[in-house]
Formats: structure tokens, sequence, C-alpha cells
């Protein structure tokens, strides 16, 4: 029908039915551009009528399509202008208004350009939602025509004005990774990675790649649509990437890069999880199938700090899979795998540049480089003829220390959790792996052990027990723990330790130790002690995790629904505790995230059963109570009787959950004095911020007994009860030692201080150990209520 009204010159009445069938571009526009150029231009003419005319935007969307197909070979700027005004608009609404997909197409198979920020939103929502054939083709063209990678993310930006410099090899090796939608590379997809690398340096791609994915997480640039959290285009790169990389020889920076943009994967999107799993994963894959022991030791190290399930599943699968190459247990490889890092003695290297001297000297658990210039003197900063001469030795050198500060936290969580591993050594092992190791020496010799049951520190370059005496042998080592030792020896070491001046690298001396109550004798199978608190969920999750407890399920405010309790499995005890916790409130009525889920937990028993008995379900059916429901082919188990678990299991367990509830629990939180929504958690904010003090924070209150006098605002300063007592200029504070939070006298009035307004305590306060926030946070307030006329935040102020 449109060619007999064309053949007859009836221009009208063809421009009206292109337009009433303008969204089938890719039928209509052959048509149209094989029309000799007269008529061409005419009908081109006539849009440009129709458009003056129209009554409504999407008539005007679909006259501007319209001549977009009639454009090659006429008077292409009768109408240009309002093409572009039209695709340079928000993207997310060229999208979706009439005629904008197809406008991008027609301007594409055009040649001419659209905006970059509008072929990025096309590919997100192709490679989402549609199969239809032109579509495809769009996203063919945009690959011809536009950017190898999406605008919008900081880390694609920041590759493309670098692939701008470099040559196209590279430009077609990010192409190559844009196909990586797969859960693993396929041989295919390997074989032309592998040729194409092979056009590059090798070395230089890798150190790009990395540095480029290390902002992935990082703001965007530009919005995106409201169905996307991030722009799953860029995502694929970002992947192909990795498996790039993952091609290339193994090589020290290469590992160290990968657990990097691992860990920034998994940053935390509050009402999301994980940020980018996929990406975390394909860098826990690159690393199992790397080789060498840089990839090992960056193995071992993210498995001590990776709580997210299926990234952490991949990466111990991966070392345990080295370890049974070796003939190795899984906590011999996890050791042996720790690098030196160059230093060729405990927590020591020394490099020189030329006359200069740099020291990497680790120190109180970190890593610091100290200078001194060709006359011997020290020097604050890098000398000038090092960043000129040896740039790349320098850069080298500075990663180290950066890796070696990741490894330290890794150790130090590793060596904390040994209380519950049922871990011991032969003692020529132990002084290898620990005492003696360059680097696992730095935190050993701050620790506590006994060998063959005596207690003993590393103090003047040997083992020594209470009485100074060297304690030497061959026997069986232990970490040290106060649960069983007699109370002298307990605050014996503590004094030695802080007249030496050493600071543990968590709470060994100063652990608390959680005995069995005349209570939890008397309920004989569970524990009460932290029943009652209300608990912020993701913080409790996240904190969870990372004490190696698995919280399965996010709990969602819908009602008749089960969840499993918190759970931590100790097969070296043959052991499972459990920590009930439910959604605070009905479904209906409860705080909720913009997912659904619980904003907030109620939390009840501890227990403890055989760690092959059937799990438990805790149900919420009315939003009140628990109520328990055994799974399994024998139904519900009876919990153990607590007086049978072992002392040293029963401690650390209850101590996790004390940490749990000091962490994650609303009375910590300064801005709950009006009870949170409604009220309703008002009277539990005050008992919890003001109340009775739990077994924490009963180790502060007798540690600054001893530390206040040291301190410099020690003499106005004082511990009475459960508070810590500060005497300003303007007022006197009372600084509650379990919380926190802080009323003035008289008339207990609360003053609301928000840590984000406290500076950071002076690092000379002298802690014995590290690990401790809240009272590193009590410290701070106490010295900025202490020189309560020098405070300059307003909130603060406003409240005096």
């Amino acid at each position: 029908m449109l060619r007999v009204v064309v053949e007859r010159d009836d221009l009208t009445a063809a421009c009206e039915m292109v337009l009433a069938h303008i969204m089938f571009a890719e039928q209509r526009m052959p048509f149209l551009r094989a029309l000799p150029d007269d008529v061409r231009h005419r009908l081109a003419e006539r849009c440009a009528e129709v458009y003056r005319t129209a009554g409504t935007q999407e008539r005007r969307d679909r006259v501007a399509l319209m001549h977009a197909m009639l454009a090659p070979g006429t008077p292409d700027d009768l109408m240009s202008a309002e093409r572009q005004k039209f695709l340079e608009g928000d993207p997310r609404d060229v999208f979706w208004r009439s005629g904008g997909v197809e406008t991008a197409w027609v301007e594409l198979a055009s040649g001419r350009d659209i905006p970059v920020n509008v072929g990025a939103t096309l590919r997100r929502y192709f490679g989402r939602f549609s199969k239809k054939t032109e579509l495809r083709e769009v996203v063919r063209l945009l690959a011809d025509r536009h950017p190898v990678l999406n605008v919008g993310d900081q880390w694609s930006e920041h590759a493309l004005a670098e692939l701008a410099a470099l040559p196209t090899a590279w430009t077609e090796l990010v192409a190559h990774a844009v196909t990586a939608t797969a859960a693993r590379p396929s041989t295919a997809w390997e074989r032309k990675g592998r040729a194409l690398l092979a056009e590059v340096d090798t070395r230089e791609f890798a150190e790009r790649s990395l540095s480029w994915l290390a902002l992935v997480g990082a703001p965007r640039t530009l919005p995106l649509e409201k169905d996307f959290d991030h722009d799953p285009y860029n995502n694929n790169a970002a992947r192909g990437l990795v498996w790039l990389v993952s091609f290339l020889p193994g090589h020290p920076r290469t590992a160290s890069g990968l657990g990097v943009v691992l860990e920034k994967s998994l940053r935390k999107v509050p009402g999301v999880g994980p940020g980018f799993p996929k990406l975390a994963n394909a860098c826990a894959t690159a690393l199992c199938r790397m080789e060498g022991e840089a990839a090992l030791a960056e193995l071992a190290r993210l498995t001590a700090r990776v709580t997210y399930k299926s990234t952490l599943n991949l990466l111990e699968a991966g070392l345990e899979e080295r370890a049974k190459a070796l003939g190795l247990g899984r906590e011999e490889i996890e050791e042996l795998a720790v690098p030196t890092y160059g230093l060729s003695e405990t927590g020591r290297r020394v490099v020189h540049f030329g006359d200069v001297r740099a020291e990497l000297v680790v120190d109180d658990g970190r890593a610091v480089l100290r200078w001194r210039n060709a006359a011997g003197k020290a020097v604050k900063s890098v000398p000038a003829a090092v960043r000129r001469d040896h740039s790349e030795e320098l850069k080298e050198l500075k990663a180290a220390a950066k890796d070696i500060n990741a490894m330290l936290t890794a150790l130090t969580k590793r060596l904390d959790r040994q209380f519950l591993a049922h871990r011991e050594w032969a003692s020529a092992i132990w002084r290898e792996r620990y005492l003696d190791h360059p680097l696992v020496g730095t935190l050993a010799r701050r620790l506590l052990w006994t060998l063959d049951g005596t207690a003993c520190g590393y103090s003047e370059g040997a083992l020594r027990d209470l009485s100074g005496e060297p304690v030497t042998g061959e026997g069986t080592v232990r970490l040290w723990h106060p649960v069983g030792r007699p109370v002298e020896e307990v605050l014996a070491w503590r004094d030695r330790l802080e007249k030496e001046g050493v600071t543990q690298p968590f709470k060994q001396a100063h652990r608390e130790v959680y005995l069995l109550t005349d209570a939890e004798r008397r309920t004989g199978s569970y524990s009460n002690r932290f029943a009652g608190h209300v608990l912020r969920q993701y913080p409790f999750r996240s904190l969870a995790a990372e004490r190696g407890w698995r919280d399965a399920e996010l709990r969602m405010c819908q009602p008749d629904y089960y969840y499993p309790p918190t759970v931590r499995e100790l097969p070296e005890w043959g052991l499972r505790a459990e920590y009930w916790v439910r959604g605070e409130g009905a479904p209906d009525r409860a705080e909720a995230t913009d997912s659904g889920a619980y904003a907030l937990l109620a939390a009840d028993q501890v227990r403890f059963y055989a760690i092959d008995a059937p799990g438990n379900l805790i149900g919420t059916s009315d939003g009140h109570g628990f109520s328990m429901h055994g799974r399994g082919p024998s139904g519900q188990v009876a919990p153990l009787p607590l007086e049978e678990i072992p002392a040293q299991v029963f401690s650390e367990i209850l101590r996790d959950v004390d940490l749990f509830v000091g962490v994650a629990s609303v009375g910590n939180d300064p801005t709950w004095q009006d009870g949170g929504p409604e009220g309703r958690y008002q009277e539990y904010w005050s008992s919890y911020s003001f109340g009775e003090l739990n077994e924490t924070a009963r180790t502060r209150h007798d540690l600054l007994v001893r530390l206040l006098p040291r301190l410099a605002v020690g003499d106005r300063c004082h511990v009475e009860g459960r508070f810590l007592h500060v005497k300003g200029a303007l007022h006197t504070y009372k600084i509650h030692l379990r919380s926190g939070n802080v009323l003035m006298v008289p008339g207990d009035r609360y003053l609301c201080i928000v840590p984000d307004s406290v500076p950071e305590s002076s690092p000379d306060t002298g802690l014995p150990f590290d690990g401790d926030r809240m009272l590193s946070l009590i410290l701070s307030k106490a010295l900025m209520l202490a020189d309560d006329t020098k405070i300059t935040d307003r909130t603060v102020l406003s409240q005096l």
C-alpha cells in the first residue's frame, strides 16, 4: 500500500502512513532509503512541516524518527537539532519515549553518533530485556561506533581515557572482555583471549587492568536507571578482564591486585548486599588457577577475611586443592603460605637506594617506611633522589608495605580464631612458622603461649615465664587462654605486659572470661544471658560472619515463616552453637528496610548441640515469642547440658554473642534516646545505655583504673561504678563503660555525641591490646570532654 501511495506522489498520505507504523523501523527504512533522491527530499520537507504543526510530543518524536530514516542524501539540517535534542535528554526518558530506541538505531545505522550516555542506557536494557532483531542490531552498531565500555562508572571512564592513547590491540582485548557473559571462560574464549594477549605487553596489561578494576564500586559519575543497581555491560567487561589476567604468568603484584579487587567487589551496598559478587568470584577463580607462592599467600589471606559464602567456598576449595597436592592439612598450608615480604629479620627490612637507606619496619602491627638520607639523618618523606632515580623500586617497596598490612590483619583474625581451633604445635615447627617467622613473629612475640603447660611470653630475646626465667624444651605449644588459669597468674601477666609496653594484637591477657552462672545451671540446657536485646540486623549479620558464624537467611517481614538460628560450627569439638534471634515485631508493624527485611532483631537463647544433630527452625508466626521446629528424620533434639560444654568453648561462644550485642544493639546508638520508632524501645535504650555492665565493660573498668594515672587528663578522670567520670571546665561528665553514652552532672542530662564528632584518641593512651573500638571511643570522648572549652562541633556545643 505504501508503495502505491508513493507512486501516485501523494506525499501527505505517504507521510501519515509511515508515521502510523513508524515503530517497524527495520521494515520501513530500507524502502524509504531506496526512494529516488527528489522523492526523499520532498518527504523530508513534508516531515518538517508536519513537525511544526504536531499537537503532541509523541507525534513530534515520530516525525523526527521518520526524518532520520530519510536523512542520507537529503538536506540534513532540517531536523537534526530536534533529533539531537531528543537524544540528549535524560537517557532513561529517551528509552521509554515513543520512538526512542528506533531513533537511536536509525541514527547509528545512518552513520551518525548518539550521546554516549544514551548508548550506555541502550546497552543495559538490550542486554537485559530484549531479543528483538532490530535491538540486537543496535548492539552491533554500538559496538562499531560507540566506546568499548559504557560511561558512568569511574573504572570504565579511567580505562577509556587510557585506551585512547594505547594501540588498538588494547581496545580489541577489552572488547573481548565484554563478551564474558558466562560463569567461566570457555575453551574458545580462552583461546581467542590468549591470542589477543600476545599482541600487548602482558605485564603492563595486568597492571593497567587491575588499576582500573581497583575503582570498582566507587561512586558513579552518571545515575543509573531505576531498574539497575549496577551496569551489567561493564560488569561483564570487568569479569572478562579478570579472566584475561588469570591467563598470564603469576606475579606478586597480580595476586595482590586481584585480592584488592575481590575485597572491593564484596563491599556491602545497603539493601542489596555485596556489590559485585560475580566479579569477586571471578577473582577467586583467577587466584585458584594462578601458580606461585604469591597466589597461595593471597588465597590464605582472603580465606581469613572474606565472609561472603559463595566466594569463600571458592577460596577454600582452592586452598584445599593446594594442600592436597602438597600432602598437607588445611591449617599447615595456611601457615606455610605466609610470605616474608623480604623481611630479613623479625619485622624489619633494609633497602638501599644509592646513598639513601629505607627501613620497612613492622611497628605495633603496622608496616611503616622510615628513611635516612645520604648523611644518615632520619627524614620524614621520601628523598627526591629516590623518587627520581628509583621510582620502580620505590613502587615495589610501597606495595610490599601495603601487602604486609593486609596480611597482618588476616593473620590477627586467624590467630584470634585459634582459641576455638584446638590447635597445637611441636615446638620446633611452631618456632619456624610463628615465633621466628619474619612477619608472623611480629604478632606471635606479643602473645602468650604454653610450652608443655608452662605459660610464657617473649621478652629480651627469649621465651620467659612469669618469673623471667627462660622457657626451653621441645614439647607441645598452645595459645594461652585465661580460662582455667589461676586469677593471680592472669593478673600477673596483665601487669607484666603493661609494664613492658606490649600491645597485644587482640585481647588475650585481658580477655573476658564467661563462666557458667547459677541461672544457667538452673535452666540447664540454654543461656538467657543475652536474651531480650534489640539488635540491628545488618551489623549483626556482618559481624557474625566475620567471627565465623553462619546466619543463613536475611529475616524478611513476612508472617508464618521460619528461619534457622545463627550458628557457629565447631568441628574440632564436635559441637554446634546456636544463637536464637528473630525479626523484632509483627511483620505488618515492624521497622523494615527498603527491601522488606527486618531492620531490627530480637535476641533470645544460646544453645549447644552435637554438630551432627538436626538443625532448628525458629518461627514467629504471630510476631511474638519463639517456637522451635526440628528438622531431619529424628525431628527435635534436646540441646546439650551447659555443664557438659568445655569451659573454653562456652566462654568463647558467649564472648562472641556479647560482642554481637555490644556492636549491634540499638542501645549503643546515641541518637536513639527517644526510643526509636514510636518510642517503643525507650525503656530498653535507657537500661542498656546506663544499666549494669557486661563482662567486656567490667574488663574496661579494671583496665581504666590502672590506665588513667598514665594519661595526660588522668587527674581530671576517675572510674566509679558503671561510669568513667570526666571533669571539664564547663561540666562534669559520666561516660558509661558499656555503651559509651554520656550524661552531664548535675541532673544526669543526656549528651548526644555521635562518633563522627569525636576526634580520635591520642596514640599514646597505652592500651595493652588492639581491637576494642568502644574502649577507644570512650577514651576519645574523655579526652575531648576534659577540654570542653576547646570543643568546636556545633551539635555538641549546643547541648553544653
